[in-house]
C-alpha cells in the first residue's frame, strides 16, 4: 500500500537518508501477474508482511505465501522510520496494568524485551547488514521537570522489576534494550531473505479492497486461505479500515558526518539511541557512519485521514527539528542537514497496538505501532504465524492479541481531536520551560496523543 501522488518520481532513494544510503538499486520487482491461490496473502511489503512471512516459511516451508506491496518492500514506515529496535509498547505498562491486570502487563513488557533479542539473532543468523548495534536509548534530562520525569521512570522500572532502566550521572536515563539499526537495510535485507525461502513479492501491486478469503487488487484477484493485512498508517486508504487508523505524520532530518570528538562532547556512544522527556516526542541515533537521524513528531493530521507524498516534507518542521537538535546538542553549532524526509504512522484509537485474527474469514492484522514497529513487527509476525497455524503459545495468549482499539471518530471530530493533541503538546513543553512545573495541559489533554 502507498500514498496517493509521487514527490519521488519513481526515485525511491529520494524516500529518505535510508534509502539514499541502502545497498541496494530499489528496482521494483515483477507485479502480480494475475489471478492467484495462495495459502497466505499478505497485503503490504513492510516489516509486519516480511516477518509474518519470514516465520510462516521457516515453520512450513510448502505453504504458498504471497506479498502483495503497490510500491516497493519497505516504501512505507518500514523503511523510513528513526531506527530504534526498542522494547518500547505504544501503550504503557500502567496503562496495560490498568487494562489487562499485572501479569498480562509484565507478560507484554517481556516479550517486548526478548524480542529486541529475536530481532539481532535472526539477522546475524540470515546475514542481514543492517548496521544492528546495542546500545539502549539514552534520555537527556534538560530541566528540573525533566530530571524529575527521569527519577520517576527509573521508580516505575523497579516497580514491575521487567526493565533495567537505570538513572544517568547527568540525571537523564539508560535504558539498555534497544538498538541502533539501519531501517532500509533491514527491510531489504529481510525481502531477500523472505524470497530465498520460496515467498512471492509481487510490487506494483494495488490492493483495492478484501474480504472473507479474497483480496481484490488492480492486477488480479488472490484467494487465499488466510489474508494478513499489514498495512499500518495506510490502512486509512483502504475503506473497510479506514477509521481503524489515523495516519499521523513523523518527519526526520540527517546531518553531515561528525567528528568523534563532537559525538563524545555530545555523550552519545556507537549504537546508541537519545532522547529527552519532552512531550512532543523527538528521537534520534548515531549512524553507523557516525551521522546523526533526528526526527520527531508536530506535523499536523489531514483532514479525512488523507496520504499525501508532499504531506511527507514540511519546511516547518524540518527547521524546527534542527532547531531543537541544535539546542539538544550545543556542542553542534550550526550543524549541516544532508536529508529531509518522513512518513505517515499508524495509530489506533486507544494508542494500543493490537495482532487480531478470525479463523472464520481468514483474516488476520496487526499494527498500530504509533512509532514503535522496528522490534513491534517482529512480535506481530510470530504471533500471526502462531495464530495462522493453530498453534497456542505464550505469545497467542500476550495482551495485544484479539484487542478491539475502536474506531475513530467521523471528521471534524479526528481532525480537532488529533491537532488539539499535538498543539496541547507543544503547550506543555512552553509550560514546563516557563515554571519548572510538571505540565497541566499534558495531563488533560496526554490521552489524545498517547501520554
Amino acid at each position: 500500500m502507498a500514498s496517493t501522488g509521487s514527490t519521488t518520481g519513481g526515485d525511491y532513494r529520494a524516500l529518505s537518508f535510508w534509502h539514499d544510503t541502502v545497498p541496494d538499486d530499489l528496482t521494483p520487482r515483477a507485479p502480480l501477474p494475475g489471478d492467484l491461490d495462495v495459502d497466505v496473502a499478505i497485503v503490504g511489503g513492510g516489516l509486519t508482511g516480511l516477518w509474518t512471512a519470514y516465520y510462516l516459511a521457516t515453520r512450513d516451508p510448502h505453504l504458498r505465501i504471497a506479498i502483495l506491496e503497490k510500491h516497493i518492500a519497505g516504501f512505507g514506515a518500514s523503511g523510513r522510520n528513526g531506527g530504534w529496535c526498542s522494547a518500547l509498547f505504544p501503550a504503557s505498562t500502567p496503562a496495560l496494568e490498568r487494562r489487562h491486570g499485572r501479569e498480562a502487563a509484565l507478560a507484554m513488557r517481556r516479550a517486548m524485551i526478548d524480542t529486541v533479542d529475536e530481532v539481532g539473532r535472526v539477522v546475524a543468523a540470515e546475514g542481514i547488514d543492517c548496521d544492528f548495534a546495542t546500545g539502549g536509548t539514552i534520555s537527556f534530562a534538560r530541566s528540573a521537570v525533566h530530571r524529575r520525569a527521569a527519577i520517576a521512570e527509573v521508580a516505575e522500572a523497579e516497580k514491575y522489576g521487567v526493565d533495567a532502566v537505570t538513572l544517568r550521572a547527568d540525571g537523564g536515563t539508560l535504558d539498555p534494550a534497544c538498538a541502533r539499526v539501519h531501517p532500509a537495510k533491514l527491510v531489504r535485507g529481510l525481502a531477500r531473505v523472505v524470497e530465498r525461502l520460496g515467498v512471492a513479492i509481487y510490487e506494483q501491486t494495488e490492493v483495492l479492497d478484501f474480504s472473507a478469503h479474497l483480496v481484490s487488487t488492480d492486477r488480479g484477484a488472490v484467494r487465499a486461505g488466510s489474508i494478513v493485512l499489514a498495512t499500518e498508517g495506510y490502512g486509512a486508504t483502504l475503506t473497510r479500515t479506514h477509521r481503524a487508523v489515523l495516519p499521523l505524520y513523523s518527519l526526520m532530518i540527517a546531518t553531515a558526518p561528525l567528528s568523534d570528538k563532537i559525538w563524545d562532547a555530545m555523550g552519545v556512544g556507537h549504537g546508541q539511541t537519545f532522547t529527552d522527556f519532552r512531550h512532543l516526542i523527538v528521537y534520534g541515533q548515531r549512524t553507523a557512519d557516525n551521522r546523526v537521524a533526528f526526527g520527531g513528531r508536530g506535523a499536523r493530521y489531514h483532514w479525512g485521514s488523507s496520504i499525501h507524498d508532499s504531506y511527507d516534507r514540511s519546511p516547518a518542521v524540518f527547521a524546527h527539528l534542527k532547531r531543537a537538535l541544535e539546542d539538544l546538542f550545543p556542542q553542534l553549532g550550526s550543524v549541516t542537514v544532508t536529508h529531509q524526509w518522513g512518513g505517515p504512522l499508524g495509530v489506533p484509537r486507544d494508542w494500543h497496538a493490537a495482532v487480531r485474527f478470525d479463523p472464520a474469514t481468514g483474516i488476520a492484522s496487526a499494527g498500530g505501532y504509533v512509532g514503535d514497529g522496528l522490534s513491534t513487527t517482529n512480535l506481530a509476525g510470530r504471533t500471526l504465524a502462531d495464530l495462522i497455524t493453530g498453534t497456542r503459545t505464550a505469545l497467542t495468549a500476550l495482551p495485544w492479541v484479539g484487542h478491539d482499539s475502536g474506531r475513530w471518530e467521523p471528521e471534524p471530530w479526528r481532525f480537532a481531536g488529533a491537532n488539539l493533541g499535538m498543539l496541547a503538546m507543544r503547550i506543555a513543553d512552553t509550560e514546563e520551560r516557563v515554571t519548572h512545573r510538571a505540565s497541566v495541559a499534558a495531563r488533560i489533554m496526554g490521552p489524545l496523543v498517547g501520554h
